[in-house]
């Protein structure tokens, strides 16, 4: 492995980490509207985290980020708002767009300090002039593509950052244990590995997955009276 590749994959090691503050942590990803509505209970995290990767997150946010982080590469910003605003408008919840733009801010502030660059900045320069939203994944993709990374590795990386998210969530519901939350995201592995190489093959035409009980349980949750994620 080359150095390049090398540094390549510490980029995307410390901006997947749990530890990294993109605000991921604040997210159950609709989970806490699950256990609410006793919908799901211990050993059902990992069945439900592959039916959210495969027909949300997948189709939605991976395959905005793999289109963004293409546009991005060949430094096209018109192309990489286009994806930004299309996934804004595909979340049907207001605590999900919400969300995803905290993060999405957050993560693109951090980059100009962590990593900088023109393209960082331009893409920065859009989200302060609010003429693109923002949205994690683009933030992301953009973040990737200044580093090198390629398009399917970002997505994946992406992915597991968003399956470590979900299964943190689980273990402060208490749906999972410590030693079964790493069972999870060790069996989780193969999801990513598909949904990561269809969402780099998906036309950005095709963005938008089909989840109506998650986004069910994420507006109710938007209403809770007590919550303890954001979304």
């Amino acid at each position: 492995m080359a150095e390049t590749e090398l540094r390549q994959l510490l980029t995307s090691l410390q901006f997947s980490d749990s530890a990294f503050p993109s605000g991921f942590y604040t997210m159950s990803h609709s989970l806490e509207g699950y256990s609410q509505a006793k919908l799901v209970q211990r050993g059902d995290v990992l069945g439900l985290l592959a039916d959210l990767l495969v027909h949300s997150v997948g189709p939605g946010d991976a395959t905005a980020l793999a289109a963004a982080h293409r546009a991005a590469q060949g430094e096209d910003w018109d192309a990489v708002q286009d994806a930004d605003q299309r996934l804004f408008a595909s979340k049907l919840n207001a605590e999900m767009r919400k969300a995803s733009v905290r993060s999405g801010h957050q993560m693109i502030d951090m980059a100009r300090e962590v990593v900088g660059g023109a393209g960082i900045e331009e893409y920065a320069r859009r989200v302060r002039a609010r003429e693109t939203p923002g949205c994690q994944p683009v933030a992301t993709a953009v973040v990737y593509a200044t580093s090198g990374l390629e398009t399917e590795k970002a997505v994946a990386s992406d992915l597991f950052a968003f399956a470590v998210s979900f299964v943190g969530a689980g273990l402060r519901l208490r749906l999972t244990d410590h030693k079964d939350a790493q069972v999870v995201l060790h069996e989780i592995a193969p999801v990513i590995e598909q949904v990561a190489i269809d969402a780099a093959e998906r036309d950005l035409d095709d963005l938008g997955g089909c989840a109506p009980v998650a986004d069910i349980m994420s507006a109710q949750h938007e209403r809770a009276e007590a919550r303890l994620f954001a979304s």
